[in-house]
């Protein structure tokens, strides 16, 4: 309602229809809960709205609205509508946001089911298997036709719930991998890279710190197709972002040419001489210089 039509003066005797206002809010409200009447505002000609305060459980600051209205040159106020509505300081719920808005990462489990819009600008019409082929093709129903005479053999793509004819369009898609309603289009493919780089980029503090990058490293596995020029999965358990889809430009402390360990030295083996024979005599030799010639002769305790 516009502030031009709220600024009139309500109609005398509509303004005055407290208490019919008040039945009727009570009527509509649980026993008790219609507090006292804090207001009315013209609506338009001969009709006010009457505001009442509620205390309803779990509706603090709202109010009821009851309007009333009456015929021109008619001195009886009817009703015309009752309804709780949220005041300056009503305690509102949150806005709802769409359950597609409101999934992320992680939240699917076990038998849940993750539908996916037809519009969705992450996807792009892919091979159906529909489309016929032209007569002069070489899958067409002729060239089928003398594959079965020749007895050629013609390889087929994975099983599937309705398996392609032999020498078809759709037969030679299955093989080749491209049998699928949808596809990622450009757009879903820049998310994904804009996801993964930021998540295991050249900008993260990992990558920063790294002695090297995951072009270099030996457990880098590529990515097939146009994506492959930029991210690679890593297969290195010690890695944080191991089986992670990675940048080229990421890197980590366990790159593998990082730092080569190396090996442990090796003692050398003991050398035993068991060919020579050392003489040792049980009783000190006096012409040695180390014993007095007149000392006498220590026993060592051998017979």
């Amino acid at each position: 309602m516009s502030a031009a039509m709220r600024s009139r003066t309500p109609d005398r005797l509509c303004a005055e229809a407290v208490e019919l206002a008040r039945e009727a809010a009570a009527e509509a409200a649980r026993p008790g809960t219609v507090g006292e009447h804090v207001g009315a505002i013209a609506e338009g000609d001969r009709v006010v709205t009457h505001f009442f305060e509620s205390a309803e459980p779990g509706y603090r600051g709202w109010r009821w609205a009851v309007t009333v209205t009456r015929a021109s040159r008619a001195k009886i106020v009817t009703l015309a509508e009752t309804v709780l509505l949220p005041g300056p300081d009503a305690l509102l719920a949150p806005e709802w946001v769409p359950w597609s808005e409101r999934l992320r990462p992680g939240d699917m489990g076990p038998g849940d089911l993750l539908p996916t819009d037809a519009e969705d600008l992450r996807l792009e019409p892919g091979f159906s298997g529909e489309d016929a082929p032209p007569p002069n093709s070489v899958v067409s129903e002729e060239m089928e036709q003398l594959a079965a005479v020749e007895e050629a053999d013609v390889t087929a793509g994975p099983p599937s719930a309705q398996p392609a004819a032999p020498g078809t369009i759709a037969a030679l898609a299955e093989e080749l991998g491209m049998r699928r309603a949808r596809v990622l289009s450009r757009y879903g493919l820049h998310v994904a890279a804009d996801r993964w780089d930021e998540a295991y980029g050249a900008k993260t503090s990992m990558a920063q710190a790294a002695p090297g990058t995951c072009v270099t490293c030996g457990f880098l596995m590529p990515l097939a197709g146009s994506l492959k020029q930029a991210f690679g999965v890593c297969a290195n358990e010690f890695s944080p972002a191991d089986g992670r889809v990675v940048s080229l430009a990421y890197g980590c402390g366990a790159h593998s040419e990082a730092a080569v360990m190396p090996k442990p030295p090796r003692p050398a083996e003991p050398v035993i001489d068991e060919t020579l024979v050392e003489p040792m005599p049980l009783h000190p030799d006096r012409t040695g210089g180390s014993v007095e010639p007149d000392a006498p002769a220590e026993e060592l305790g051998h017979s």
